[in-house]
């Protein structure tokens, strides 16, 4: 369990040093059987420990402290027996890519092989708090990596490494797709 925990805070690390949060954006668990461990409300990636996670349980306790998407995390879980991680993260060409509200799709050969489509779910800002908690988790339920319209990607994995790695494409997959809307523009 402390090699689960302790690679949870490195990923969550690897966001924010990788330029896909700000110090203290974006959230994460992993499930440990019938316990999900989650970053708190407020942390700063830079300074997080593994003891400084909050257990939270399959059946919908939320441990004091826990991440305002506690909930998500656990409905995730709950839908989708098999997902052992969720990164929860706020890549700028990811975000910037599908202001429109438009679904993701790559142009890429890496996006496409991973990602065919990426729905963008649209959530206004006053009601994310009500509707994320149900309309994250089904939508990751069918999907292995989605994004709120103005706010977030949300992956799902086997392993916090796999959602890490697709989170990772996907902002690849986006920044490529800016780079080449620019290099187009200015043929």
């Amino acid at each position: 369990m402390a090699n689960l925990k302790q690679d949870l805070v490195q990923h969550y690390r690897w966001l924010r040093q990788y330029g896909l949060n700000d110090s203290h954006s974006g959230n994460a668990s992993v499930r440990d059987g019938d316990i999900i461990w989650v970053t708190p409300t407020g942390c700063c990636a830079d300074t997080m420990e593994a003891d400084d996670l909050v257990s939270c349980t399959i059946d919908g306790q939320i441990g004091e402290g826990a991440s305002l998407d506690a909930r998500m995390h656990i409905t995730v879980y709950q839908l989708s027996p098999s997902s052992r991680s969720v990164l929860h993260s706020h890549g700028p060409h990811s975000v910037g890519a599908t202001m429109n509200g438009k679904d993701f799709k790559p142009i890429d050969f890496e996006g496409q092989y991973y990602f065919q489509n990426v729905p963008v779910l649209n959530i206004e800002y006053q009601d994310y708090l009500s509707e994320s908690p149900n309309n994250v988790p089904k939508a990751l339920a069918k999907n292995k990596i989605i994004i709120v319209r103005g706010h977030g990607v949300y992956a799902t994995a086997e392993s916090i490494n796999l959602a890490y790695k697709w989170t990772c494409s996907l902002e690849l997959s986006a920044k490529t797709r800016h780079i080449s809307m620019i290099e187009n523009q200015n043929e």
